[in-house]
């Protein structure tokens, strides 16, 4: 099958259908131009009036084209190409057939309200409402019949709210569109932030314990041997964490996090002063915290140079300190929120806006006496 004809609906390819029953209407210059008295005339009227039918509905058939295309109408030039081959179509009929001829100016509104900008499509509109008053009491012989401009206007008002609905339906698309684009790359940003947490710890925490083990391979085999089992412990864990973030269903444990943490800390000769427990901790501000321990002691470990480390907990706070050397310019930024490059900052970014989503804030800088504080607490 063609590209692009599976997906065309029935209903779009026999739209022309639905656009020629309007053209009804014009069947009543046609039996008046079937009528005239001379070959001539009949011949005239009758090409005027196929040839109106036929330019109006190729014509509306491609404006209707290039609004789905493009959401938009055509070039103005076109349109104005479209609407005097009508009116001149129109003019010939009316000359021709008189009076009744006249109908063909509630097409032509018709096509100005659908080709047009709201403001010519207007004036094309009164000027078509004008002629039909105007040309029944102007010409001799005609007997005012036939007043469409009640019509011109009511088939104006109809085909312009049928375009603003179209417009709409156009705009909710784009919007709709949009919106999945963002929720793809919210969730794209998302699971890089998490792969960034889970990975960025437990990669770092592996590299820490297995310098240990090479250095204790000759003073201490045994040690190294629990260090590498512990190695491999880590590297199972983090696959683990890896799989469920994949999945979606990871969810942070603070009491596992305060555990990895001292695992880590003492694996790098840090020596931690960390809870055993975070029951202190809002229930519904765990899972965050536990993002804010992962992230400070990973860079606790990887940046501080430091021989402490301390985590306190409250019920609407965290706070993870050193005595090291302080937080870099990197990492400042990044608590900021301004571009950063390094691994740290990216991390801070992330962990920035988890904290921003759950309604705290997040605080970088140095403690008393020296060294790094990172801080996350409710805001008020």
């Amino acid at each position: 099958m063609p590209p692009g004809l599976s997906d065309r609906r029935p209903a779009s390819r026999f739209f022309w259908a639905w656009a020629a029953v309007w053209l009804f209407y014009m069947a009543g210059p046609i039996g008046e131009a079937w009528h005239r008295p001379e070959v001539w005339q009949r011949v005239t009227g009758l090409t005027a009036a196929v040839a109106f039918c036929v330019v109006y509905l190729l014509g509306f058939m491609a404006i209707r084209r290039e609004r789905r295309a493009t959401g938009r109408v055509p070039t103005l030039a076109w349109s104005l190409v479209l609407l005097a081959v009508l009116v001149a179509l129109a003019a010939v009929l009316t000359v021709d057939v008189g009076e009744s001829g006249l109908t063909a100016l509630v097409y032509v509104a018709v096509a100005a309200v659908f080709s047009l900008p709201a403001a010519g499509a207007w004036g094309v509109v009164l000027s078509c409402a004008a002629a039909a008053f105007v040309l029944p009491r102007a010409v001799p012989g005609w007997d005012r019949g036939i007043d469409l401009t009640f019509a011109i206007m009511v088939a104006a008002l109809a085909v312009w709210g049928v375009t603003r609905v179209l417009q709409r339906n156009a705009q909710l698309a784009e919007a709709r569109e949009e919106i999945t684009r963002l929720a793809v790359a919210a969730e794209r940003n998302r699971f890089a932030r998490d792969l960034h947490d889970l990975l960025g710890h437990s990669l770092t925490v592996v590299s820490v314990k297995s310098e240990l083990a090479a250095r204790l391979v000759q003073l201490a085999p045994e040690r190294a041997e629990a260090e590498l089992a512990d190695i491999q412990r880590l590297v199972r864990e983090a696959l683990v964490d890896v799989r469920a973030a994949v999945a979606g269903y990871r969810e942070m444990s603070l009491a596992t996090e305060l555990a990895s943490a001292r695992s880590a800390l003492d694996a790098a000769g840090i020596e931690a002063d960390v809870p055993v427990t975070g029951e202190e901790v809002d229930p519904d501000r765990q899972e965050v915290f536990a993002w804010v321990v992962r992230e400070g002691v990973t860079n606790v470990v990887r940046h501080s140079e430091a021989k402490h480390c301390w985590i306190r907990l409250a019920r609407g706070a965290v706070e993870i300190s050193d005595d090291g050397r302080g937080p870099t310019a990197e990492l400042a930024a990044a608590a900021e929120d301004a571009p950063v490059s390094g691994s740290a900052g990216h991390g801070l970014s992330g962990l920035r806006e988890r904290l921003d989503a759950a309604g705290c804030a997040l605080t970088v800088g140095r403690r008393d006496g020296g060294g790094f504080l990172l801080r996350a607490a409710a805001a008020r």
